[in-house]
């Protein structure tokens, strides 16, 4: 689907820009928030629908989306909507479910976001059925929801190779104690554009809201939790699926939903089902996503998951590259809910991510991503924000991993983090970094999801 990118790298590493990753609309929830209508065909087709050809729209919705995730329809149906990061939005109200992209266009070497109004999207009822298209427009559209974003034109530096990566790790060493940097990285040999698709790409602009506030009620459950809480070893089982290397394709997201739902159901089913789900069928196959140029755990875990299901790994095998999507008569798996950890995107915090995990399993978390993480050994991450007087880091960027416990080590409260690096790069393929302090964002966009068992 749409992948244009504009991205801008400067650091030690190297410097300048170029194109690529996931759609590069940026719109806020003040430019979405507010009365939109929703237009829509009447083919009640099934999820084999194609809504990016030409089509009439002839039925008209007017639906109003309020603070925080209030939905009501025109006919007083109440509802609940969320943002999916900055480049969409779902809303689901009177036994239907409506998705669908913001708008962009590349106009003078520019992206121009234009926030109150959608791509063609997907609207079918919850339960699956009477499938149509839509598109949705904002009422009260005005010039403040297009924005322009430049976009020059330097391709040849992605393949530029990575630099000084020893010298990056002994600088990130001298300025702290509480981690360990090398320069023997996975990422050595790798040019700008290869290290960028490893870690999501860059996306348009900072989406992550804040962690939201903890209020009394969520303190007091989280007091009520294991001060130390591991997956891979709760009462002596792991329920975490094997680390997986996703190459130099920009598919964390889908490594990430795939973990996520492996690892829950094992969780629900006891550890009596242990099957690896198919990430190059979510890279190929999702128009929830855009290919290696990145994606969301909340359309892909989540959403995808429930409208066409997950296939094994061996029915269509990771071959880490943008390729045709297959037809095959595997099973599919299904999801039978997902959520943002807290209701909706923007109210996630520690405290509630604490009960989740240790109730559901694993949770699938977004966080940004700085030059100093590629070159992560072992510890306790946090962002060495020191660095930007001798070296600014990497553009922020989204990379999605699964969280699978916490803990505690000399006074740091911390996460721990399965990656989709492989079994080489950091603590065999997993890392600990700093808790309770939103650190990178990873306390403001994470994901739940229950399998179908």
């Amino acid at each position: 689907m749409f992948t244009v990118k504009v991205l801008w790298v400067c650091s030690l590493l190297v410097c300048g820009s170029y194109v690529m990753a996931d759609t590069p609309a940026n719109c806020t929830y003040e430019d979405v928030r507010g009365t939109w209508g929703f237009s829509s065909t009447e083919i009640a087709g099934d999820n084999s629908i194609n809504c990016t050809v030409e089509t009439q729209y002839t039925r008209k919705l007017k639906i109003t989306l309020d603070f925080p995730d209030l939905a009501v329809d025109e006919f007083g149906n109440t509802g609940h909507w969320t943002m999916i990061y900055n480049q969409g939005f779902e809303v689901v109200i009177a036994g239907r479910k409506y998705f669908a992209f913001s708008f962009y266009e590349i106009q003078d070497n520019k992206v121009v976001s234009e926030c109150c109004n959608t791509f063609p999207g997907w609207v079918h009822t919850v339960d699956e059925r009477n499938w149509d298209c839509m598109q949705g427009m904002k009422l009260d559209c005005d010039a403040r929801n297009r924005k322009a974003i430049s976009q020059p034109d330097s391709r040849q530096l992605g393949e530029m190779p990575l630099r000084n990566l020893h010298t990056f790790a002994k600088v990130i060493n001298s300025m702290q104690k509480h981690w360990v940097a090398t320069g023997d990285t996975i990422f050595a040999g790798k040019t700008v554009k290869e290290a960028h698709r490893m870690i999501g790409g860059q996306r348009s602009a900072r989406a992550f809201p804040p962690s939201a506030t903890a209020t009394n009620e969520h303190l007091r459950a989280a007091r009520a939790l294991p001060t130390l809480f591991d997956w891979r070893n709760k009462d002596g089982v792991n329920y975490v699926s094997p680390i997986r290397d996703q190459g130099d394709c920009g598919s964390c997201y889908a490594f990430g939903s795939m973990g996520l739902y492996e690892a829950r159901e094992r969780v629900f089913t006891n550890n009596t089902v242990q099957k690896v789900y198919s990430t190059q069928d979510v890279v190929s196959c999702s128009q929830y996503s855009q290919g290696c140029d990145g994606g969301f755990p909340y359309l892909i875990a989540g959403k995808y998951g429930q409208d066409f299901g997950l296939i094994e790994e061996e029915c269509f095998p990771y071959e880490g590259k943008d390729m045709e999507c297959i037809k095959t008569a595997c099973a599919r798996k299904y999801t039978r809910d997902y959520y943002y950890i807290g209701g909706y995107y923007g109210a996630c915090n520690e405290p509630l991510m604490r009960a989740e995990l240790v109730k559901n399993g694993p949770i699938a978390v977004s966080f940004e991503v700085y030059g100093d993480f590629m070159a992560y050994k072992s510890g306790i991450y946090h962002h060495i924000t020191g660095l930007e007087g001798k070296f600014n880091p990497w553009e922020i960027t989204n990379h999605v991993v699964l969280v699978v416990g916490y803990g505690e080590e000399q006074g740091v409260p911390y996460w721990i983090v399965k990656n989709s690096w492989g079994t080489s790069w950091g603590e065999d393929g997993f890392f600990r970094i700093r808790r309770g302090t939103d650190e990178c964002s990873i306390e403001s966009i994470a994901v739940g999801i229950l399998p179908v068992i």
